[in-house]
């Protein structure tokens, strides 16, 4: 074990830290012990998965956590190379517990562990980590059964043929489509998906590298976009997506090389899954645009208002049911994918709504474009709660205010929303309104506040 403290690597939804310091195979060997002792009281199947992506460590580390599990009675299947989304597939088909080792965006130096329970079903802080993580600490778990086992099978073709079974693609017309990897796990799932439809792929960064050595792996930053965009202008594309290390995000770039907004790709997702499940309910979280509610009303669904983070919205798919869910992070949950959230089958629903008819991709996604957004603005702060109070003082007046996640005041043609960061001293600022000149001044009024001397 290393000696940092391990409530540094739990995460509220994962594990992650530094390779060599923080995430090491002695590490991986006793969370192995833990995740086995952790399924035994949860009466979980006595066999697990164990897959990995491309990183340097991620080999070494999935050995060790496997011979952990193992060591302690748990039979273990490594998949071997996959992404997240194909960890949480081999969780649903076989209905048994997994560990995806993993950093997702992170740079090269980190890595993590994604669990879930059988059914693809996650674990977060208040659902097993804590106690994966108190097992951890307490060290030498109690051997439950005799030694384990481990085999190996490949999913990769099985994950293929079950996204194709979801979204039906077979009239497609011919689409030129360019696909960033980052030198992530896209490159590795992509072109067995890409092989199966009616279109001409042309590839940037498939080469499978941990270092990331040409940007990082984060579409959610739009300067790791720029090669993307750069790309589909020049080969004349109808399409470009960019997916994250471990290929769970997915981020479209249209014809113009302009970047889409997630929230007309949750508008867009919504309305196609509402055509074949009326009435049914959609969960969109709290800093989408209110386009996406507008859709789901107009498609008649229930639109399904949740707080930023996955976590609240699995959780909130298995309450209500609902068939989809979209996060502005690039995140999309779908229902017959066992809640769970796949940049391939989100990509795989933009290429179909494309290909089934004639226009482009702007003029596809305009319908759902009906505001202006600021993006997310981070601001350092000294006492985030002081300056929280002295926003809703100020708007509480002019607009309905609500506490779903930080502060939200909605107003008539606007609304914005101000979060505390969990990790740091920052705020997280979201505003949309109908005009740019509207957006402007809610948006610098409320950065003068937050940057006001007596608060900051």
């Amino acid at each position: 074990m290393s000696n940092v403290p391990t409530s540094k690597v739990f995460k509220a939804y994962d594990i992650r830290g530094l390779v060599e310091t923080e995430i090491t195979p002695d590490f991986a060997f006793q969370t192995g012990l833990a995740f086995a002792r952790f399924l035994e009281t949860e009466r979980e199947p006595g066999t697990l998965i164990v897959a990995q992506d491309m990183r340097p460590s991620s080999p070494l580390l999935a050995e060790a956590f496997s011979a952990g599990a193992v060591s302690n009675g748990m039979d273990v299947i490594r998949i071997g190379l996959a992404s997240t989304d194909m960890l949480y597939f081999a969780s649903g088909k076989l209905n048994l517990p997994g560990a995806m080792f993993t950093a997702s965006h992170n740079p090269a130096e980190y890595n993590g562990i994604k669990l879930c329970k059988s059914g693809a079903r996650p674990i977060g802080a208040d659902t097993g980590l804590k106690t994966i993580e108190r097992f951890v600490n307490e060290g030498n778990p109690i051997v439950m059964r005799s030694i384990g086992r481990e085999t190996e099978r490949d999913m990769l073709n099985e994950y293929v043929d079950h996204l194709l079974s979801l979204v039906d693609v077979s009239n497609l017309r011919p689409l030129k489509i360019v696909v960033d990897a980052g030198n992530g796990m896209a490159g590795y799932t992509a072109p067995a998906l890409f092989d199966r439809l009616n279109v001409e792929l042309i590839e940037l960064y498939f080469e499978l590298d941990g270092t990331f050595p040409n940007h990082e792996a984060n579409p959610i930053d739009s300067a790791n976009l720029k090669d993307l965009q750069k790309a589909v202008i020049k080969h004349k594309a109808d399409i470009g997506l960019a997916f994250d290390g471990d290929a769970d995000r997915c981020f479209l770039v249209d014809e113009k090389g302009a970047i889409v907004d997630p929230s007309a790709l949750t508008a867009l997702i919504a309305q196609r899954e509402l055509a074949k499940h009326p009435r049914s309910s959609v969960i969109y979280n709290l800093i989408s645009s209110r386009a996406v509610v507008e859709v789901i009303e107009e498609n008649s669904g229930k639109p399904v208002r949740s707080r930023v983070g996955h976590s609240y919205i699995k959780k909130l798919m298995a309450e209500t049911g609902a068939i989809f869910g979209g996060e502005h992070s690039g995140h999309f949950y779908f229902k017959d994918f066992w809640c769970a959230d796949s940049g391939a089958l989100a990509a795989l629903h933009a290429i179909a709504a494309l290909g089934e008819q004639k226009s482009t991709l702007s003029k596809l996604l305009k319908p759902f474009i009906r505001y202006v957004s600021s993006g997310e603005i981070n601001s350092k702060v000294g006492k985030p709660e002081e300056v929280l109070l002295a926003i809703e003082e100020k708007y509480s007046q002019v607009g309905t205010v609500d506490h779903l996640d930080g502060l939200t005041i909605n107003g008539d043609t606007w609304w914005f929303n101000v979060r505390s960061s969990n990790t740091e001293p920052l705020l997280r600022l979201n505003v949309e309104a109908k005009t740019q000149a509207k957006l402007d001044r809610v948006r610098d009024e409320v950065l003068a506040i937050i940057g006001s001397a007596k608060y900051a």
